[in-house]
């Protein structure tokens, strides 16, 4: 996925498409352009620590909306592994009741 710049960011994706555009032509020629590539790479760090240092309010709202930016099911499917048995649409009866599956206060009700 194609990284989405914000408008304050525009600086950031200027250099980033520069070091892009260098990646691609080092690729293709015998010429080594590494050294500028990592310069390059070391700005573009440089530059985003102080444009994220300055951030007024608004700004700091735009980054915490970014519609690239994860949402809480994508840690939590991270987080938790997913079985057969444990969706919504398994009874209840069918769930394990193994002291590790459930918290000790429920692993001895019955159903």
């Amino acid at each position: 996925m194609k990284p989405t710049f914000l408008d304050f960011e525009q600086p950031i994706a200027e250099l980033e498409a520069k070091i892009e555009e260098l990646r691609f032509v080092q690729d293709d020629s015998a010429l080594d352009i590494s050294e500028e590539i990592r310069r390059l790479q070391k700005k573009s760090q440089t530059l985003t620590r102080d444009i994220y240092a300055k951030l007024n309010a608004w700004q700091v709202s735009q980054v915490a909306r970014h519609p690239q930016r994860p949402y809480t099911l994508d840690y939590v499917q991270g987080l938790l592994p997913i079985s057969s048995n444990c969706t919504a649409t398994a009874p209840m009866r069918t769930m394990p009741r193994s002291s590790a599956a459930w918290p000790a206060s429920m692993a001895n009700r019955s159903w």
